[in-house]
């Protein structure tokens, strides 16, 4: 079969964004073939450039100025050093959005208005570009001003009031999820959006502004505990490793280890009960149903945690996956990628290519194409590394233009 060009390919974005919402979004794209040309302050860059250590290595074994936390979220993107706040710089922005299909945000509310980079200025010279705003709170309402960060925003949004160890259990408080996934859900809301209005685009002929704000995507991505809310009239609460609405649902420890344990349905349950020697409990009226389940919960689970301490963890998960009760170790980020399914779809791979001449190692996409597939052009770049090639090839620049841009690029000489 031939291979298709990538779903993005001809697409240009112009990448005002940092640290992660924003780079999370243009990374998908840049994944699915689109040209994306991140733009960086000269000599600093984004700021998650020096978010480390982990910093990726040379050859010699030393700390290169690559973090992990950049080369996570910026793979296939070409990097321009330009200082947006001069005239020149703020030029050569507005030069790039008339030649781009979409650009990413991620200054605070009305930031790019004085340099004339906001979407009403842009929409004049491009009326096709789809201009995305990633912000904490939103273009409106009466936070709007204010800064968001992901941490604050799990807080504010009611994520920490549903993780970690039940308030009177040993441990239990407010908690944070292990990685910042307020970003990178904001980053993906934003993915699917700049998606919809490519496509919307092509019956309208018109772009548009996104207005995707953090703490909006926080909130909606809490899913069925909203719903919990809605229903019960009370907030959901921690509950540990438990799961709020469907029991047996849960980490159990084993006699060597932890293992979990996530029974779907009335069918797996009394599956789950034969193998641990409890068919009893299958059968019993106050555990028949999940419902019932979840309203005796108390009088169930011990019962259960007593049974499977006595067995080991190992023996436990081929016994419950032998008769197709979900089940399953808790691996570290390590094992996880030993996993034999992991190496099977290649979830780790090596970018070659960058400057350094050092291999880069990077979390493969999930999206997964049949006829198009995601391709690993280059790996995320140094900073300003394509400063001279995209002013050339997209901007048309002489050398000489180049060169003193490059060179002075707040002077005002710059402005075509």
């Amino acid at each position: 079969m031939t291979q298709r060009t990538p779903p993005l390919q001809g697409t240009r974005v112009l990448d005002l964004s940092r640290i992660l919402a924003g780079p999370w979004c243009t990374q998908n794209l840049a994944d699915l073939g689109a040209d994306v040309i991140k733009v960086e302050r000269p000599g600093t860059g984004d700021d998650t450039r020096d978010w480390g250590p982990p910093f990726l290595k040379d050859h010699d074994g030393g700390d290169t100025a690559e973090s992990a936390y950049y080369l996570s979220a910026n793979r296939n993107k070409r990097s321009l050093a330009l200082d947006i706040a001069t005239p020149a710089g703020a030029c050569v922005i507005r030069e790039l959005a008339m030649a781009s299909d979409v650009l990413v945000e991620n200054f605070k509310v009305g930031g790019l208005r004085k340099y004339g980079l906001d979407y009403d200025s842009l929409r004049e010279i491009n009326p096709r570009l789809i201009y995305c705003s990633i912000t904490g709170f939103g273009q409106d309402g009466p936070f709007a001003e204010r800064p968001g960060y992901d941490f604050m925003i799990q807080g504010m949004g009611g994520l920490m009031s549903i993780t970690g160890e039940r308030d009177d259990l040993p441990g239990g408080g407010p908690q944070k999820a292990g990685v910042a996934v307020t970003d990178v859900f904001t980053g993906m809301y934003a993915t699917v959006a700049i998606l919809a209005a490519l496509q919307e685009r092509m019956r309208s002929g018109l772009g548009q502004h996104l207005d995707i704000a953090l703490f909006d995507s926080h909130v909606a991505m809490l899913a069925g505990q909203n719903t919990n809310y809605f229903l019960s009239g009370e907030p959901p609460r921690r509950a540990g490793n438990a799961h709020q609405n469907v029991v047996p649902y849960q980490v159990f420890a084993a006699g060597d280890g932890h293992l979990i344990v996530a029974v779907g349905n009335d069918g797996q349950y009394r599956a789950f009960c034969k193998v641990i020697g409890a068919p009893e409990l299958g059968t019993d009226a106050r555990f028949a149903t999940n419902r019932l389940r979840v309203s005796n919960r108390e009088a169930l689970i011990p019962l259960l945690v007593e049974i499977m301490r006595k067995g080991r963890r190992d023996d436990w998960i081929e016994q419950l996956e032998a008769v197709g009760v979900p089940c399953g170790p808790i691996n570290d980020i390590g094992q996880a990628f030993d996993h034999p399914q992991a190496l099977a779809r290649g979830l780790r791979r090596e970018m070659q290519g960058h400057p350094l001449r050092v291999s880069v190692p990077i979390t493969a996409s999930p999206m997964r194409f049949s006829g198009s597939p995601v391709q690993y052009r280059v790996p995320p770049p140094m900073l300003g590394q394509h400063t001279a090639e995209i002013l050339r090839e997209v901007l048309g620049k002489s050398d000489a233009q180049i060169q003193d841009l490059m060179a002075n690029p707040g002077h005002a000489e710059n402005t075509p």
